[in-house]
């Protein structure tokens, strides 16, 4: 069964050569989301996942700014959580907890509102997609400072030759498909 989702999910990705700057093989999500099934069996599998790691030990999913807004609140959804939203800077109304991070080209900020959570609540971080792992990081970074524990972070695609994994330090990482 998981094979065949997994396999459904694989599918719907798409691959677009020297996008957006020639060398970069762009990993498109959007065939997977326009078909519910494939967008089933990849909340599905992520739940599964979650659930055999960390039984009911989850407080909060945490979508990170703007991709992993659109697997958080459907796998918390699965889950029967509530999802947090980390936002680039500007994005949030009330009081914020923020951080600065380095990008490729540059830097960004992400921020949570400062009454997203509680001290010590465990939280798993989802994106779509992991590369340099610059941002994934940083939202770690952001709930630590709000003194969250940071179960794991789970996305849809890896790219393994990037090797973002090694940025998020300790914290366990899970993708459905990887790719180099």
């Amino acid at each position: 069964m998981e094979e065949a989702q997994l396999q459904l999910v694989a599918r719907r990705i798409r691959s677009f050569p020297d996008f957006p700057i020639p060398g970069v093989l762009f990993r498109d999500i959007s065939p997977l989301l326009k078909d519910p099934d494939s967008f089933r069996a990849s909340i599905s599998l992520l739940a599964s996942h979650l659930k055999k790691v960390h039984g009911g030990k989850i407080d909060y999913i945490a979508g990170v700014d703007s991709r992993g807004f659109l697997f958080g609140p459907s796998l918390a959804q699965e889950l029967g959580l509530g999802c947090l939203l980390i936002r680039k800077r500007g994005k949030l109304p009330g009081p914020t907890v923020s951080i600065s991070y380095a990008l490729e080209y540059g830097k960004a900020d992400l921020e949570i509102q400062k009454d997203a959570l509680e001290p010590g609540q465990r939280v798993v971080v989802v994106d779509d997609l992991l590369a340099t792992g610059g941002t994934l990081r940083a939202a770690c970074e952001l709930l630590g400072q709000m003194q969250a524990q940071v179960l794991e972070c789970v996305t849809l695609v890896e790219l393994t030759s990037l090797r973002g994994r090694e940025k998020l330090g300790a914290v366990p990482f899970f993708s459905l498909l990887q790719y180099d």
